[in-house]
């Protein structure tokens, strides 16, 4: 029977030899090349998935009803309390770059201390109301993250336009989960509203202090980007 010659086979077998010992190497380099592509190239894939499942832009919703705006402004003669109603609130970001966007009203006609004659002075006089109804804030960055259970703590900055004027602020925010399944957020900021181009209130019997401090509770639905 006759034997299938290798059309590798030499007639010197010393020749043979050598190609055995040449092609050998060969073969393991390629399937070791193979191997990395393929190793490579699942790795890509899976980490083009995570990084698709953590992008996304997660929503909060404010409800206008359930929340509220605290002030406190220190005088000579007395503290002088007071709050504000929201009118409407979204806040949209992206939890992998903290982008975010979307906008928090308030209503400035709403400015109440309990004290009439004040209140249509704070409204005509400071705030001018009924030229500047809203006062807002647009987000711009979220820092941190919010946890599924108990409380969570993040920086949110954006900016305030109050008398169609424009300041940039930062907000740390105290973010908790509600048994009813809504979000609750509550913060406290020092305004320097004659900074921003409000009047004194001062007069020569009662000074006011410069700022105003600032209590916000907000409450809302916190939507993530998976359940969108």
């Amino acid at each position: 029977m006759q034997r299938l010659r290798s059309p590798y086979a030499s007639d010197h077998p010393s020749r043979n030899s050598n190609r055995a010992r040449f092609l050998r190497p060969n073969i393991v380099r390629t399937f070791a090349a193979r191997y990395i592509v393929t190793a490579l190239t699942s790795f890509l894939l899976l980490a083009s998935a995570v990084r698709a499942q953590s992008t996304g832009s997660s929503e909060f919703k404010l409800d206008p009803a359930r929340s509220t705006i605290k002030f406190t402004l220190d005088t000579t003669l007395h503290t002088v309390e007071g709050t504000f109603k929201f009118k409407s609130g979204r806040l949209s970001f992206d939890p992998a770059t903290g982008q975010a966007d979307g906008q928090i009203t308030a209503d400035a006609t709403s400015a109440d201390t309990g004290n009439k004659s004040r209140d249509k002075k704070m409204r005509q006089e400071i705030l001018e109301s009924q030229k500047y109804p809203e006062i807002l804030f647009i987000p711009e960055q979220v820092k941190g993250s919010v946890n599924s259970q108990g409380a969570s703590q993040v920086e949110l900055t954006g900016i305030f336009r109050i008398h169609a004027q424009d300041h940039e602020s930062t907000v740390i925010l105290t973010v908790q989960h509600e048994p009813n399944g809504q979000v609750r957020a509550d913060a406290k900021i020092s305004v320097p509203y004659i900074q921003w181009g409000l009047k004194n209130p001062s007069s020569f019997l009662l000074r006011a202090n410069d700022s105003v401090e600032v209590e916000i509770h907000v409450t809302g639905q916190l939507v993530s980007a998976a359940q969108h």
